[in-house]
């Protein structure tokens, strides 16, 4: 089993205009207090999150509404590699994905992630997630794309260990109710043989 999850720590990259991470000591044994408790603040968007569909459309469902069973099961890791800007419709045709992937996880891909072209091409193969290892999975037309028809999106992955192919993902954002997003505890581990 792998973790494909991003530290949260201090000196992390946050997409330009989040609200800034922030751990501290809020409570020490060594000033006198009966526990150690930390202090976190953080966007729901740092580290590696899940985005709920409110992020981008006005009204819509929080972060509580994201159907678990989206979030485990079997994935496909694929290697992006696209060098500059977002992967087009073309670029994920490339990529060969299996007919029954559900679950598709971009390695390697751009910082500008998916063109719009390319989400609504994943949706229409029925794809359920989609994630990837940038900080973003694309600019306003892809977000909606994706969101709109009811896709999982999976965002701040860390797939340098993961060999393209196919693994089980299991992640699992923190229920904030109403929340556009959550951070998320995500990992890999091999699929039996067979």
């Amino acid at each position: 089993m792998i973790d494909i999850s991003r530290r949260i720590e201090p000196g992390m990259t946050i997409y330009p205009g989040d609200p800034p991470l922030v751990i501290e000591a809020a409570l020490s044994r060594a000033n006198g207090d009966v526990a150690n408790v930390t202090r976190l603040e953080l966007g729901t968007h740092t580290g590696t999150h899940v985005d709920a569909p409110v992020h981008f459309l006005d009204g819509a469902a929080g972060v509580e509404a994201i159907p678990l069973d989206a979030l485990i099961g079997p994935a496909h890791v694929a290697d992006a590699g696209a060098p500059n800007g977002a992967l087009d419709a073309a670029a994920v045709r490339a990529l060969d994905l299996p007919a029954d992937a559900r679950r598709v996880l971009l390695r390697g891909a751009p910082d500008h992630g998916l063109a719009g072209d390319a989400a609504r091409l994943l949706v229409e193969r029925g794809v359920r997630l989609v994630g990837i290892d940038c900080l973003t999975i694309g600019d306003e037309d892809a977000h909606r794309a994706l969101l709109e028809a009811g896709v999982v999106v999976l965002e701040g992955l860390d797939l340098t260990r993961a060999a393209p192919g196919p693994w089980r993902l299991l992640c699992l954002p923190l229920l904030i109710p109403g929340a556009d997003g959550a951070p998320a505890r995500a990992v890999l581990e091999p699929l039996p043989d067979g």
